[in-house]
């Protein structure tokens, strides 16, 4: 069995990877900060399963807490073989870059991007000795091309570094077996995070995406889960947009 780490694994997509991967017969640690109602309802939804099931509480802003995370995990299933690095902050504020205060632009670039690095580097050493892993990142559309977005700053700038630094542990570890990969969304928004492809061909008038309807949750734990097959080995170092086409569409202005 194999075990997976999703950090903010509690709700939105992380809860929908988490749920995924425990249902096809991983075991799996769901980290949480402060979220112990959907912590309440995944116990309860899985209690047959709760000895495949672990939460653990935290704050990726703090290194001390990721290497809990990744330590505790470990020793409650032996191993780690998925890295998901869902958790990721977010100011929703629009604001210039000029504005932003400090506090805020290190709690952007701690909890996006040194988060990566912190949790990767604890748990690298376990997957080299496994001789697998995969490490999956996320990152927003078009974030593999480094662009500018206004009044996101702090964000775009720590996601387009995690693009960077997933290709190159990709680079790096694909010796000791294991892929890095980073996932971006498309405009998943409220409760379409933890809904359902189905629930999302019923809707209408919610999406402007080239296939007709809004992206999910299930849509990205779909691909997370393709990403840590064991055949997957060959798919590492990508940046892959999951948007319904919207991120090939060329508007003229």
């Amino acid at each position: 069995m194999r075990h997976a780490l999703v950090t903010a694994g509690s709700k939105g997509l992380g809860r929908k990877a988490a749920e995924q991967l425990l249902e096809i017969g991983h075991s799996v640690t769901v980290t949480y900060r402060r979220d112990t109602e959907g912590v309440r309802e995944l116990q309860e939804k899985y209690s047959k399963l709760s000895d495949r099931l672990l939460f653990i509480q935290g704050d990726v802003t703090k290194k001390e807490d990721l290497y809990n995370m990744v330590d505790e995990s470990i020793a409650a299933f032996g191993r780690l073989d998925f890295l998901i690095n869902n958790a990721g902050p977010y100011i929703f504020e629009r604001k210039k870059l000029a504005d932003y205060t400090d506090d805020e632009w290190y709690n952007m670039v701690e909890g996006n991007l040194s988060a990566v690095f912190h949790l990767f580097k604890r748990a690298v050493p376990h997957m080299r000795k496994q001789a697998f892993g995969r490490v999956i990142t996320y990152g927003f559309q078009g974030a593999g091309h480094a662009p500018g977005w206004v009044n996101r700053s702090a964000f775009s700038a720590s996601k387009t570094g995690v693009a960077s630094l997933t290709k190159t542990i990709a680079l790096e570890e694909a010796e000791n077996g294991i892929t890095a990969n980073m996932i971006c969304p498309g405009n998943i928004v409220g409760e379409m995070k933890e809904a359902g492809i189905i629930d999302a061909r019923q809707m209408t008038g919610i999406s402007n995406t080239p296939i007709g309807r809004s992206g999910t949750g299930e849509d990205i734990a779909r691909l997370v889960a393709f990403l840590c097959e064991e055949d997957s080995d060959m798919i590492t170092g990508s940046v892959i947009e999951a948007t319904g086409g919207a991120n090939v569409i060329y508007r003229f202005q």
